[in-house]
C-alpha cells in the first residue's frame, strides 16, 4: 500500500471509534505503541488541508511539507528536544516514519529542510492555528464552568538583547502637548482595555529574557528563557495559550489572554491566584460576563502611613468566601496540564 493512502486512512478516520481505526493501522504498520497511537489521534483531528494545502512557492510538494508537519507533532509527542535527535528516530522507527509520512528512510529531507519547515510553521503561526481550530470545532458547543489561569517558565539557551540605548531628549518650545487620551494613559493593564486582541499582543514582549518567581518556600528562583500563559478548561483542556518573555509579569497578559478565551469558548468563572489581583483584571472579567475568583494579594490590605503609634490592629488580608474556596480549588488543573 503506498504511504499516500496510508496517511489518507489516518485523515479519514478522524470521524471512526478508534477501535476501528487502531487495528487498521496495525495490520500496515506493526502493533502501535502508546506514544504512536496518541500520535494518531493528534493527526486524525489536525486539519492540515487549510494551511499548508497546495504547492510551495519553491515547488516544493505538499505532500512533503504536510510529512514535515506530522513531524513537527512528532517531535513534540516523543520528547525529542532537537531535530537531529528527530530525523535518528524517524531513521530507526520505520512505525514513526510511515505515519508521518515516508515509506523509506532515505526518503528522509536533510536536516537543514526540517529546520527551514520548522521555522516556516513558526513564523506563519501553524500550531496557533491549528489549536485554534480544534478548540473551536470541539469546544465551542460546551459550557465551561471554569477557566484556570497560570503561567510556566520556559528555560532556554538563547541570548538576550540588552536595554536599548535611551536618546537624548531635547527640550521642545512651545505650547505644551495636549493630554493623552484614556487609551493612551494609565498602566498597561489599563490600557489594555481600550485594545483590540492583535494590539494587546503586540505590547507583549517576546524576547528571551531574565526571568524571576517566589517559590512556595519563599525563594526567589531565577531563569533565562520565557513564559508560557494559558487558559485551561475544566478537564484539562488548554483553550489559549500565549509565549513571552520570562520578565513579563502575570497579569499583563491576563486582558489578552481572557479576551482570546472568550472568543473562542463560553465559560462562567475565572480562576486567577494573587498575581493577577488588580482592579482592572477583575473588572475586565466581569465585563465579559464572568465572575472573577482571585486569591487576595496582601497588599489590598493597605498600608497605613499614619505617624500614629501603631496601637490599632493592622487591616486583614479579604478572604475568599467558603463557596469561592470551594470553587478556586478547581484551579489546580491549570498546573496538572503543566506538569503533564
Amino acid at each position: 500500500m503506498q504511504i499516500t493512502t496510508l496517511r489518507q486512512q489516518i485523515l479519514n478516520f478522524a470521524h471512526v471509534l478508534q477501535t476501528s481505526l487502531f487495528p487498521v493501522l496495525a495490520e500496515e504498520t506493526g502493533s502501535l505503541s502508546p506514544k504512536a497511537q496518541l500520535l494518531v489521534r493528534v493527526l486524525a483531528m489536525t486539519p492540515f488541508g487549510p494551511w499548508i494545502g497546495g504547492r510551495q512557492s519553491l515547488g516544493r510538494p505538499c505532500e512533503n511539507r504536510s510529512a514535515l508537519a506530522a513531524a513537527f507533532i512528532a517531535k513534540a509527542i516523543y520528547n525529542l528536544s532537537t531535530t537531529r535527535q528527530l530525523i535518528e528516530e524517524l531513521g530507526n522507527n520505520a512505525q514513526l516514519r510511515r505515519l508521518c509520512g515516508w515509506n523509506q528512510a532515505s526518503q528522509l529531507p536533510h536536516e537543514s529542510t526540517f529546520s527551514r519547515a520548522f521555522a516556516e510553521f513558526a513564523s506563519t503561526e501553524l500550531p496557533q492555528k491549528l489549536h485554534e481550530t480544534l478548540i473551536r470545532s470541539t469546544q465551542k458547543q460546551r459550557l465551561i464552568g471554569h477557566i484556570s489561569r497560570d503561567s510556566t517558565a520556559i528555560v532556554a539557551r538563547e541570548r538576550f538583547p540588552g536595554p536599548p540605548p535611551e536618546p537624548c531628549k531635547k527640550k521642545k518650545r512651545g505650547p505644551k502637548p495636549k493630554q493623552a487620551k484614556a487609551a493612551e494613559r494609565g498602566t498597561l493593564i489599563e490600557r489594555q482595555r481600550h485594545m483590540n486582541l492583535p494590539a494587546m499582543l503586540a505590547g507583549l514582549s517576546g524576547q528571551c529574557a531574565i526571568g524571576v518567581k517566589t517559590s512556595s518556600d519563599g525563594n526567589q528562583q531565577y531563569w533565562r528563557g520565557f513564559k508560557l500563559h494559558t487558559d485551561v478548561a475544566d478537564g484539562q483542556i488548554p483553550i489559549s495559550a500565549i509565549l513571552t518573555g520570562a520578565n513579563v509579569h502575570d497579569v499583563n497578559v491576563a486582558i489578552p489572554l481572557m479576551t482570546m478565551t472568550y472568543k473562542r469558548v463560553t465559560s462562567l468563572y475565572d480562576l486567577m491566584d494573587t498575581a493577577y489581583d488588580a482592579g482592572a483584571v477583575l473588572e475586565h472579567s466581569r465585563s465579559l460576563g464572568h465572575v472573577p475568583i482571585v486569591q487576595p494579594h496582601a497588599r489590598r490590605a493597605g498600608k497605613s502611613k499614619s505617624i500614629l503609634p501603631k496601637v490599632f490592629p493592622a487591616k486583614q488580608t479579604p478572604q475568599l468566601t467558603w463557596a469561592q474556596q470551594d470553587r478556586y480549588r478547581e484551579r489546580t488543573a491549570v498546573e496538572r496540564s503543566m506538569r503533564g
